[in-house]
């Protein structure tokens, strides 16, 4: 909001009315209610200046909210200092945190919002109370029909009879922002009709003054407090906003469609905008099942694990290549259309990711499958997790101890539901600040999980996760996921081919990976100045399993040769034994390959000549012959050395010794 553009809160019906007009007159000024400009874009946005200069005049208003507040939150205050008087509070831990979740749903939507969006947040409220507060709901009762029918009629300017063929008698959902029914336009299409519930602006913007004016005091009074919390209820105000403003949740909603709606199993609802105001929204009715009905989705014959592997394949495209994504998505805003598709409903809250934030989450997976515990300490502070000046000393054997014995065969193994609990914990005792984009995409995630593990006890979101973070470290060209790729392939200048197998084997099971398209990223980035350090990596490493094939065949040679003389065999050297794991991690590569989307070895031929006359790909052969040449000499020479000092030391042994 502006300063000349104000939403008002405590309006009437009528005032509200005349706020759903664009208008520049002023409503209703003997209530000091401030001007209200509905045709400015901004009147609907959260403005925490313009709350505090208008309810700073309503003394009264604001002391028997308070008050209303204050009761039961104090009463719940108490239970808890009487439960560590009597040192019970471990035991009755599980019953306040109940108790909690009650008094949020009985303070109203703002709080409900809050509390829900606290269950996001590890680093505010300890891991039982979060537990909790994912069950939160927002369904309470519903508001009567002509009042909702008033708001219709305010904001498209006729009663509902006259837009709608029909609407149904009764609301089909009611929450904390609204309700919704069921209609059909006089063209024929079935839609869903929200309507926001009344005296909401007034009801949110009354108790966000309070709480900021709470969180302000204690900020300043208690020093030690390491969360912004002023901040923090700044921010989940203007998530609430926008999710008041079904202008903004259309918008939300035609972006989700233009970004992820030509993803072959998602759907994504159109919106009539002919029937859509700042608090009626109108929105095409989709048929479906939630996506926790499995019984029923199954009776369909539609695969329900499949349906979450495309949920979870969606929200990594929404996480990390477009950075805007649906910021909630429990069981009731997914839904199993009867083709078989994802139906995302509910735009109201969404929530953007910065590229930086992209492929900072990236490198950390980089580094938590490499064990880099020191890298995924500053990774953490880079994602803004974590101040520049915080002592890492103390988080980094944390990490270890979170994701050490956790990790076993491989990171896409992991339960992400007992990762984050974990983490959980750990950003609760450490200074940590959680970004809300991070805890909004954990939740997604953890949901996601939740439901199919409803379907499969043994479905693991990060296995069906870790194909799409393959294909993008593959076929990403941006110099961050270059440097994490390289960072995954090579150790202490040695190639670690396991590893590239494992990429190769995840990322072509990903729906759009192409084998085709990643040899072209592959080979304009390794001849460009950016791939300068993985040609001479490469380069170190052709030569040196060259040299070591060399000297194994030459042992097999002699140990054959011994094996016929009856002479007694030598053991076989270690790397001579691991060159092998090699070769068959190169058997592996091929065979991968040759399984992959795209892979013709007739296309491969003409790229595969044009290399060979690249200027890079003569100046690596010439360093692949001076290196083999360098080491067939230091060798050759070595031996000599050896031989000619065996007589001395011969010699210089005492005669016991020297007979032996």
């Amino acid at each position: 909001m502006s300063q000349s553009s104000v939403i008002t809160p405590g309006l009437t019906l009528e005032e509200m009315a005349l706020e759903a007009k664009p208008t520049h007159i002023p409503v209703n000024h003997n209530e000091g209610l401030g001007p209200v400009d509905d045709s400015e874009p901004d009147s609907w946005r959260y403005n925490p200046e313009v709350i505090n200069s208008y309810y700073d005049g309503h003394f009264l208003q604001v002391v028997g909210r308070m008050i209303n507040v204050a009761v039961p939150v104090l009463a719940f205050v108490f239970g808890l200092w009487w439960d560590k008087i009597r040192g019970k509070s471990p035991k009755n831990e599980i019953k306040r945190a109940v108790q909690l979740r009650e008094l949020l749903t009985q303070l109203g939507p703002t709080y409900i919002k809050i509390g829900q969006a606290l269950s996001t947040r590890p680093d505010l409220v300890p891991p039982l109370y979060l537990e909790e507060l994912t069950r939160l709901q927002d369904q309470i009762p519903s508001f009567p029909n002509e009042v909702a029918y008033k708001f219709i009629e305010e904001e498209l300017g006729y009663p509902p009879q006259q837009i709608y063929a029909e609407i149904s008698a009764q609301p089909i959902a009611a929450a904390s922002l609204g309700q919704v029914y069921k209609g059909r336009l006089k063209t024929g299409e079935k839609v869903a009709i929200k309507v926001q519930r009344p005296d909401l602006l007034r009801n949110i913007t009354l108790d966000i003054y309070i709480m900021r004016r709470l969180a302000g005091w204690i900020q300043s009074n208690f020093k030690r407090l390491r969360s912004d919390l002023v901040s923090i209820i700044d921010e989940l105000a203007s998530r609430i906003f926008e999710e008041i403003n079904y202008i903004q949740e259309g918008q939300n909603a035609e972006k989700f469609a233009e970004l992820y709606g030509h993803l072959p199993e998602i759907y994504i609802p159109r919106i009539y905008w002919d029937y859509t105001g700042r608090r009626v929204l109108t929105m095409e009715w989709v048929d479906g099942t939630k996506l926790t009905n499995i019984k029923e989705i199954q009776a369909q014959g539609i695969d329900a694990t499949h349906l979450v592997e495309v949920g979870v394949q969606c929200s990594l495209r929404q996480l990390l290549e477009h950075g805007f994504f649906h910021a909630d998505p429990h069981p009731g805003n997914l839904l199993a259309t009867p083709d078989g598709k994802l139906a995302y409903l509910d735009f109201g809250m969404m929530s953007s990711i910065k590229p930086y934030q992209r492929y900072g989450l990236i490198e950390a997976v980089v580094h938590l499958v490499n064990r880099d515990f020191d890298s995924l300490a500053e990774d953490y502070v880079k994602l803004d997790f974590l101040t520049p000046d915080t002592d890492l000393t103390p988080i980094i054997p944390a990490f270890a101890d979170v994701f050490g014995n956790a990790l076993g065969a491989s990171v896409a193994e992991l339960n992400f539901k007992s990762i984050t609990d974990k983490m959980s914990a750990m950003m609760y005792e450490f200074p940590f600040k959680v970004p809300a984009y991070y805890a909004l995409i954990i939740r997604s995630m953890v949901t996601l999980e939740g439901i199919a593990i409803g379907i499969d006890p043994n479905f693991k979101v990060l296995s069906k996760a870790y194909p799409y973070i393959a294909k993008r470290l593959l076929t990403d060209s941006s110099p961050e996921l270059r440097n994490s790729l390289k960072d995954l392939l090579f150790k202490d200048g040695s190639f670690r081919w396991n590893r590239l197998e494992n990429l190769l084997r995840n990322a072509k099971d990903s729906a759009d990976y192409d084998f085709t398209r990643v040899l072209d990223q592959t080979t304009e980035f390794l001849f460009s100045e950016r791939g300068d350090y993985i040609r001479e990596s490469l380069v170190n490493e052709i030569v040196n399993s060259i040299d070591l094939f060399a000297r194994r065949s030459w042992f097999n040679l002699t140990s054959n040769l011994r094996e016929q003389a009856g002479l007694a065999l030598q053991e076989t050297p270690a790397e001579f034994r691991d060159s092998s794991k090699t070769t068959e991690h190169l058997k592996n590569i091929i065979g991968i390959l040759q399984e992959t989307r795209g892979f013709d070895p007739l296309t491969i031929a003409p790229t595969v000549t044009k290399l060979i006359f690249k200027p890079e790909t003569q100046r690596m052969g010439q360093k692949i012959a001076e290196g083999i040449v360098q080491k067939t000499v230091a060798r050759f020479i070595r031996h000599l050395v050896l031989e000619m000092d065996a007589p001395k030391a011969q010699k210089a042994l005492p005669p016991a010794l020297s007979a032996e």
